[in-house]
C-alpha cells in the first residue's frame, strides 16, 4: 500500500516555473513506477510525464523540453521541475504510482494522490 501527497502547486504568470513534490510512503516505492498526470476543467486527464523504476522517463509532447522528472529514493520523491508555463498548463495535477507503470497510460497506475492545483495566468 502507498500513499502520495503532492506539493508545490500555485499560481505563477506566464513564463514562469514550478516544481511539484509528489512524497510516497511504504517501503515499496522505489519499486512503482511514478506518473504525473493533470486534468485541466471540463478535459480529460492527461499523462504528462512519468519515470519507471528502472529511471526511463516519458514526456507527453506538449511538455518535451519545459518540464523535467526525476527522481530522490533517499526521499521516496518524484519531482516535476516546470519552467516555461502557458497558460494552457493550468490543470489539476496528480501522481500516481503502479508497480507495472511504464508510460503516460493511466490504467497501470494503481496509487494516487489528492493532486495539486497549477494556475498560470497573468
Amino acid at each position: 500500500q502507498l500513499q502520495l501527497v503532492e506539493s508545490g502547486g500555485g499560481l505563477v504568470q506566464p513564463g514562469g516555473s514550478l516544481r511539484l513534490s509528489c512524497q510516497g510512503s511504504g517501503s515499496m516505492f522505489d519499486y512503482h513506477g511514478i506518473g504525473w498526470f493533470r486534468q485541466a476543467p471540463g478535459k480529460a486527464r492527461e499523462g504528462v510525464s512519468s519515470i519507471n523504476k528502472y529511471g526511463n522517463t516519458y514526456y507527453t509532447d506538449s511538455v518535451k523540453g519545459r518540464f523535467t522528472i526525476s527522481r530522490d529514493s533517499a526521499k521516496k520523491t518524484v519531482y516535476l521541475q516546470m519552467i516555461s508555463l502557458k497558460p494552457e498548463d493550468t490543470a489539476v495535477y496528480y501522481c500516481a504510482a503502479g508497480v507495472y507503470a511504464d508510460g503516460l497510460g493511466s490504467s497501470s497506475y494503481t496509487y494516487w494522490g489528492q493532486g495539486t492545483q497549477v494556475t498560470v495566468s497573468s
